[in-house]
């Protein structure tokens, strides 16, 4: 599972707006109804949802907001770069700057977790995660992080 299979440059939001965590994921969820034809509450809900479980925010900036809906046929990723970090609960107490949506069908247990897996070893990495603070815009976020797989290709 690569990032390029879960992401299309459609898919990723530079300098999203958000005073809060839920504004967070009202945002996200808007977006990623548009993308999938899912309803954009039904979406909040199940993020919400899920986010009462334990925070999606993994520390170092970043979180990974992530659920499993029965109305999807495969996963779905949405990458946003917030234009300020906010306080999203995150394990290390630090705001949040980076967000990495994903989004699965009821079903794909492993391939859920596998995309979970790969998401989260991208965005430990500090080297791409200050590449992804420094870059200029939307394009320039998809390059990033779709890098590994255009470097397998070749």
């Amino acid at each position: 599972m690569e990032i390029v299979d879960l992401l299309t440059e459609e898919r990723v939001v530079d300098r999203l707006h958000a005073a809060s965590k839920k504004q967070v994921i009202q945002e996200i969820s808007k977006r990623a109804a548009a993308v999938t034809g899912l309803d954009e509450r039904a979406v909040f809900d199940v993020l919400l949802e899920r986010e009462r479980l334990g925070t999606t925010g993994v520390g170092k900036g970043v979180a990974i907001p992530h659920a499993k809906t029965a109305e999807l046929d495969r996963l779905y990723g949405l990458f946003a770069r917030l234009d300020h970090a906010i306080d999203f609960d995150a394990i290390d107490d630090q705001p949040v700057d980076l967000v990495f949506l994903l989004l699965a069908p009821e079903g794909a247990g492993a391939d859920h977790l596998k995309a979970l897996a790969r998401v989260s070893r991208l965005l430990r990495d500090p080297v791409v995660c200050d590449e992804l603070r420094e870059a200029a815009n939307a394009d320039a976020l998809y390059a990033i992080l779709t890098a590994d797989a255009r470097r397998s290709a070749a």
